[in-house]
């Protein structure tokens, strides 16, 4: 039979082109993620940027460590320490002490992600003027990079400057120098220092200051801004290529084994003819799988020899989008090889394993069959199977209903229930091909001449067929609506949320970090018409169960303002219960009694045991909790929310509170204006990760539309003549099979709207389950969009292989026997 398998490999060459490409492309696509998987586990710390000429950086206390049975957990603090007075005055007596600060600046025309430093930290960079001079006054600074030239004046939030100087920038940030005298105007706090001095001086001075730490070599890393930021970018990148490994498994193995069982549906005549010459069953079960075989093994080392070609492409492509650090390259390494080619390998036997059961039934009889209509296009294992899947995904989804409704909000939650359902609808979609066809063609059918009923009885009789096609674009259209629609629905939910609990008219916000300062919270209070609510961002931290240390973020309010701009929603007790002594949890917390006493950590470390005084419902998980400001030290004013009082005017209001903020540089938003800014949107990386799903999903389809549609329109060849011969024109004909493929395509997109529709109503379920009513976002422009290309995909390759077969007199090619 081996002989055999190779043979047919030979001659039928068009019916497995399919399964080679897409079973390469997987492979390479796996070669290519484990090689980027593997090239980040080994990455090497990121090396100091602002301090790397620096000799030893001091900074304060900033994280929170909490001793616990299975060691240490920390967290990072909301509100940091700086080094202590203390430890200054001993700091100073060792050598030069340079304060560091670093704020938010807004300026127009320049980046919008200035960053300010005083002059004095730029050497420790190190940075070179490469124009101008230093800044002497109040109102000159040195800018990096050529936004802004020297001499020329720039707005900012903190007043009107001009530029004398430029350094050469680094790379790393975009920088606004200050004189330090106007740096600590602008920032009044600093919690790090560069301290002049040997390393060990400068801890024995420091020695017994709580949580200060000393940072020489590699470590000074940690003061720099946002630290983390590259092993946080790889965790991102890595679930990224992680989903996109997992749909390219899932989408390779359904199409390989959609295109095999097409194969063999198509190839029942010839193994009747085997079984006639005394092939056995398990002769011709040996056969398929000895052709899945070959085409895995040859498909499988072409995939490797792509994916080391692709690799450091796609490194290239993550580091230029800023998915990736700088420094990430591919590293050398070979066991992703090994796990790309024997999982294709898997794949390819996985994908022809049902195939090859359902070929060794093929009786004698077989051989003599000439109708091609399929009279039993489901197999009692198929229905079973894909009834098996439908209820177990309908038995999860209610089970997570009753049980954690918000895990259906989790991405690895909506990335994977999708691939369960499309993959039991696929299986049951010969039931489902016929009434929807029939449904479908309805009115073509009753439009004058034969050219509708004759599509519609071709999708009908070649139920396999149209199943066949309408398989990958399922796939594709199920996607695309699930992970794009999920997404969107999810971002709707979260702005509902801000929506439903906005009870304030206007919102102020500060122009930089710092917040607003007591006097401009004066001016504020004293605008006539103007219930004002000002609070603050912190956080607090619980050790649940012992052993996690979970951080909530926390706002920091007056309670007899709160009720008046914010609408909370409460599950039990009342907003105006909060005190010093109390806080307002949600029901995610491991205790949430109202009246229950929790013991926690504040923003600035301190340990607090505070009253429940309200529980909020769950929401979409970003329900933080409440404190009053005695229970936020050190966290400023970020935000004042404003009521009108009964019978003020709008306008005279706005007008006061923009006075009251002209100085300060804040910024005065409506309602509407407000909800529109805090709307939450699903972050670049996994936007782009979805991309590169569906871009997988997209290019798998095309792979096999154009070869289930090649194979199917040279299986019809003669049936293609008998019509040339009924009188029909060659163009009439070419409609024909163009409208066939394009109605299989409208029958698999609807097939995936039901899965995509079913996918997003479990969704919605679940927000209803979290007290959170918000409507289904379906990205209608994208699924258009993606059945467009689905139907272009179908068409040009049918109508090509129509046209190509055509050729031919219609005479000869009744004669051609199959």
């Amino acid at each position: 039979m081996l002989s055999t398998a190779l043979r047919t490999l030979r001659t039928r060459w068009v019916t497995f082109v399919g399964s080679f490409i897409a079973l390469s492309l997987g492979v390479a696509l796996i070669a290519v993620m484990g090689m980027a998987l593997a090239s980040s586990a080994d990455a090497p710390d990121r090396r100091p940027e602002r301090f790397a000429a620096a000799p030893v950086v001091v900074k304060g206390q900033d994280a929170l460590e909490v001793p616990t049975p299975i060691g240490d957990r920390t967290q990072k603090l909301a509100q940091p320490h700086g080094v202590p007075d203390a430890a200054v005055s001993k700091l100073r007596g060792l050598g030069t002490v340079v304060e560091d600060r670093s704020f938010a600046v807004r300026a127009e025309g320049g980046p919008a992600d200035l960053v300010g430093h005083p002059w004095s930290t730029a050497a420790f960079a190190p940075y070179h003027l490469a124009a101008g001079r230093a800044p002497e006054a109040a109102d000159e600074v040195v800018v990096s990079g050529d936004w802004a030239r020297p001499g020329t004046r720039v707005r900012t939030d903190g007043g009107t400057v001009r530029v004398v100087g430029a350094v050469a920038g680094l790379g790393f940030e975009d920088a606004v120098f200050y004189t330090d005298a106007r740096a600590a105007e602008l920032s009044p706090h600093s919690l790090q220092l560069v301290v002049g001095a040997d390393a060990a001086a400068v801890r024995a001075a420091v020695r017994g200051s709580a949580g200060v730490q000393v940072l020489t070599g590699n470590a000074r890393r940690y003061a720099d801004a946002d630290p983390d930021r590259d092993k946080e970018a790889l965790i991102a990148m890595n679930a990224m290529f992680g989903t996109a490994g997992g749909v390219t498994g899932f989408v390779s193995v359904f199409v390989v084994a959609s295109t095999f069982a097409f194969a063999v549906a198509q190839r029942r005549r010839e193994f009747g003819l085997l079984r006639t010459a005394g092939a056995t069953p398990a002769q011709i079960r040996r056969m398929v799988v000895a052709e899945a075989l070959a085409v895995g093994v040859l498909a499988s080392a072409v995939g490797c020899v792509l994916g080391s070609y692709g690799a450091p492409k796609l490194a290239r492509w993550a580091v230029d989008e800023n998915l990736a650090p700088r420094w990430f390259t591919i590293g050398d390494h070979t066991w992703p090889y090994h796990l790309a080619f024997w999982t294709g390998l898997v794949v390819s036997l996985c994908g022809v394993l049902a195939a090859s059961w359902r070929a060794g039934r093929t009786g004698p009889t077989e051989a003599l069959r000439e109708a091609s209509v399929d009279t039993r296009p489901m197999t009692s294992g198929r229905r079973l199977f894909g009834a098996a899947l439908l209820i177990t995904a309908a038995a999860t989804l209610a089970l997570a209903m009753v049980t954690n409704p918000g895990d259906l909000l989790q991405r690895k939650t909506y990335v994977s229930r999708p691939m369960l359902l499309i993959t039991a609808v696929a299986l049951l979609a010969p039931v489902v091909v016929r009434p929807m066809a029939r449904l479908i063609a309805w009115l073509p059918a009753r439009l004058p001449g034969a050219g509708g009923m004759l599509v519609r009885e071709n999708v009908v009789a070649g139920v396999r067929r149209t199943a066949a096609v309408a398989a990958p674009v399922l796939v594709t259209v199920a996607l695309a609506g699930s992970l794009l629609g999920a997404t969107a629905t999810l971002d709707e939910a979260k702005a509902t949320e801000v929506r439903e609990r906005t009870a304030a008219d206007f919102t102020v916000t500060p122009a930089g970090a710092t917040g607003f300062d007591e006097a401009t919270l004066r001016q504020l209070r004293a605008v006539p018409g103007a219930t004002v609510s000002a609070s603050s961002s912190s956080a607090v931290y619980v050790l649940e169960d012992g052993v996690a240390l979970i951080r909530s973020d926390a706002r920091a309010v007056e309670p007899t303002t709160l009720a008046a701009t914010t609408r909370l929603p409460l599950a039990a007790g009342k907003v105006s219960a909060l005190d010093d002594d109390s806080i307002i949890v949600n029901a995610e917390w491991e205790k949430h009694t109202v009246g229950e006493r929790v013991d926690l950590w504040l923003g600035d470390g301190t340990r607090r045991s505070l009253k429940i005084a309200a529980v909020m419902t769950v929401g979409t998980g970003d329900n933080g909790v409440y404190v009053t400001p005695r229970n936020a030290p050190s966290a400023p004013v970020d935000r004042v929310d404003v009521r009108l009082t009964d019978g003020a005017d709008a306008s005279t209001v706005a007008a006061g509170l923009r006075q009251a903020v002209r100085a300060s540089g804040g910024e005065v938003l409506t309602r509407d204006a407000w909800v529109r800014a805090a709307y939450p949107e699903t972050n670049r990386t996994t936007r782009m990760g979805y991309f590169l799903v569906l871009g997988i999903a997209l290019l798998y389809t095309g792979i096999s539309l154009a070869n289930t549609m090649v194979m199917a329109t040279s299986d019809r060849v003669r049936e293609l003549a008998v019509l040339r011969l009924a009188g029909a024109t060659t163009w009439q004909v070419l409609r024909l099979v163009g409208a066939e493929a394009l109605m299989v395509v409208v029958v698999g997109g609807l097939l995936g709207a039901l899965v995509a529709g079913l996918n997003l109503a479990g969704m919605w379920g679940a927000l209803g389950l979290l007290s959170v009513w918000t409507s289904i976002e379906i990205p209608w422009g994208t699924l258009a969009a993606t059945l467009g290309a689905c139907a272009v995909l179908a068409v040009i390759p049918a109508v090509a292989a129509a046209g190509l077969s055509l050729r031919r007199r219609a005479v000869e090619l009744a004669g051609v026997r199959e």
